[in-house]
């Protein structure tokens, strides 16, 4: 039983009498668990992929809201208060000695070291309530970019004017198989190749981005940009203004969030040098990385759009040309979804995993992992309930999302679903579940107008 449990998320510490007669195994950590191998190096691509989201190219249209003097400094201030949290919270991997102290393997466990009492219970309801919200956002957002390279194939064919409708759908149902296999991976030591992946990808469509927004930019063109962003009375009315304002610092502040995986990735750091030096270097490294490129990206995306700016001009079509750099950002945009629905995810499924294993001890459904053979691979163990668990979490997710199209048009408009709380597609639980908003593009007014829809899906 404990050979099994230790090929999955819930680990057995093991007393030091276990190692007496020598019997010491050097490929155990001095908590009787597999050796962690992470460096501040897979940190940093853990963080970068947790934190780059796809919300980077919507930051256009929040420095649009906020304008050239107070969107630079909502993201200057995020990104100071994220650095320092993070730092504080990596001193929190062990405890009550930040170097020598008993390890917390995760978020709630840190949580329950120093707090305890009820502060657990809340503490826990808001993590894992965040970390479901973020995986249906990711889930929606790929689906949205898959989408992006068929119509903009389909653009490129037969024109912007005509209808490119495509249903998500089938996307989103690919995306879920991809999920459902990658579940498999038992915990964040075996997903350092997988985030290094997804940086990359990040920063590939993040440069391309950029790149076209620079592009616009010296290609000249006229564009309205203020100090104090879109202007009342002018595009938008005062209740407005105040909306957006709001939806924009959230948007940014969102953009920034990553502390409910903090601990979790701290605990794939070797204990040489002190994980929590290894850590807060690694956060340095990730939010000042992740800072340039919010602010390249969102500065210059607004002086190319001014405060006309998209929600995300790579799926909100702010380009249509070159097509094939287009669909290749998607792509990219697809491939980092992957990996960060998993750096999220995992914390979610180690704790339903954790808890029924508490529960239920003596099930091998829940314990036994059977090993399959996978050519050029090796073995690869599978967990029939963690594949039951995920599959169920990700059909949840799917009964959330709408059954129509996330992009329809017709003769007079264009509906595309928000998901954001502003325009960008990773805050979409709490709208989505509560109501939902269309927004509605005319091609005789080019001033968007939001909607109130009556909610088809019964989650009144």
């Amino acid at each position: 039983m404990t050979k099994e449990m230790q090929k999955t998320s819930m680990f057995i510490e093991r007393n030091p009498g276990d190692y007496e007669n020598g019997d010491i195994c050097k490929n155990l950590d001095d908590d009787g668990r597999v050796k962690r191998t992470g460096t501040w190096v897979t940190a940093s691509a853990h963080i970068i992929t947790a934190v780059i989201g796809s919300g980077v190219l919507s930051l256009a249209w929040a420095i649009a809201q906020l304008g050239w003097v107070a969107g630079p400094a909502v993201l200057m201030a995020f990104s100071f208060i994220t650095y320092f949290t993070s730092t504080l919270l990596a001193d929190c991997y062990r405890a009550p000695d930040p170097v020598h102290g008993k390890r917390n393997y995760t978020y709630m466990d840190a949580v329950r070291s120093y707090l305890g009492g009820r502060k657990v219970q809340l503490c826990g309801l808001a993590q894992y309530v965040n970390l479901l919200g973020v995986t249906i956002g990711y889930t929606i957002t790929a689906s949205i970019s898959m989408v992006a390279v068929k119509r903009s194939n389909c653009f490129h064919k037969h024109g912007h004017h005509v209808k490119c409708q495509t249903s998500n759908n089938p996307f989103m149902v690919i995306f879920a198989c991809i999920q459902i296999v990658l579940s498999q991976i038992p915990n964040f030591h075996n997903l350092s190749w997988l985030s290094i992946l997804a940086a990359i990808m990040s920063f590939a469509y993040s440069s391309i981005g950029l790149g076209l927004s620079i592009a616009k930019v010296t290609g000249g063109g006229h564009v309205k940009t203020t100090l104090t962003g879109v202007t009342v009375g002018v595009d938008v009315s005062g209740s407005e203004k105040i909306w957006r304002t709001f939806q924009a610092i959230g948007d940014i502040a969102f953009a920034y969030a990553y502390s409910t995986v903090l601990v979790e990735i701290q605990d794939t750091i070797k204990s040489s040098p002190p994980e929590n030096k290894s850590m807060k270097r690694a956060t340095t490294l990730g939010v000042s990385t992740t800072t340039l490129f919010y602010v390249l990206c969102g500065l210059v995306g607004y002086a190319a759009f001014g405060n006309d700016a998209p929600g995300n001009f790579l799926t909100g079509f702010g380009f249509y040309e070159p097509f094939w750099l287009i669909d290749f950002a998607n792509i990219c945009i697809a491939i980092h979804l992957i990996g960060a629905y998993q750096v999220f995810a995992q914390p979610l499924f180690g704790f339903i995993e954790g808890w029924c294993a508490r529960k239920w001890p003596e099930s091998k459904f829940i314990t036994r992992e059977h090993g399959v053979d996978v050519p050029c691979y090796g073995v690869f163990y599978v967990n029939f309930f963690r594949l039951a668990s995920s599959g169920r979490i990700l059909l949840a997710i799917d009964g959330l999302l709408p059954d129509r199209d996330a992009h329809c048009s017709n003769e007079t408009a264009q509906v595309f679903i928000q998901v954001d709380m502003a325009e960008s597609t990773e805050l979409g639980l709490l709208d989505r579940v509560a109501h939902r908003r269309c927004r509605i593009c005319s091609r005789t007014d080019s001033k968007p107008q939001d909607i109130q829809a009556v909610s088809d899906t019964g989650l009144n």
